[in-house]
């Protein structure tokens, strides 16, 4: 069996994988071509700390294939009924795998579960198509927190 056809696992991340899903969140933002300055500049925003990962403000989620962690997501309680996703990142040999997907169907189903009516998503210009294909509405823009004056699009994905 390919490792692309290896079945994902879905768990919660544990404390001491945060500076391994920090990693992995520049390697995923870099698969995009951004330049080591430009990477340097998001690096305190991509960081996963433990105690986000302990906390209860916080899910942090990983899919695992083959027994290694292959992505992540991280997502937030923004009012009673609203959540975002904070981070949604995937290993760039496992991204157009699914992995993404699947991480995503996770984090709406968890959204559901608790009552919520919308995710928001702050999203790379990159990850347009993958969040429009996944049913999102694009609702307008944010300041990014690392790059004063860049513009990143919010969408918004209705929980049925």
């Amino acid at each position: 069996m390919s490792i692309e056809a290896a079945p994902i696992s879905i768990r919660e991340a544990r404390p001491h994988e945060a500076e391994h899903l920090s990693g992995l969140a520049l390697r995923s933002k870099g698969h995009w071509g951004y330049s080591e300055a430009f990477l340097a500049a998001c690096a305190a925003e991509l960081t996963i700390h433990p105690q986000q990962i302990e906390g209860e403000q916080m899910d942090v989620v990983v899919a695992e294939r083959s027994g290694k962690i292959a992505g992540f997501y991280a997502l937030a309680p923004v009012s009673a009924s609203a959540f975002e996703l904070h981070a949604l990142f995937v290993e760039p040999q496992h991204i157009g795998s699914g992995i993404g997907r699947v991480l995503l169907e996770h984090a709406l189903a968890l959204v559901a579960t608790r009552s919520g009516t919308t995710l928001l998503i702050q999203g790379d210009p990159h990850a347009e198509e993958f969040y429009l294909a996944a049913g999102a509405r694009l609702i307008g823009s944010r300041e990014s927190g690392s790059i004063a004056g860049r513009l990143l699009p919010m969408y918004e994905i209705a929980i049925r």
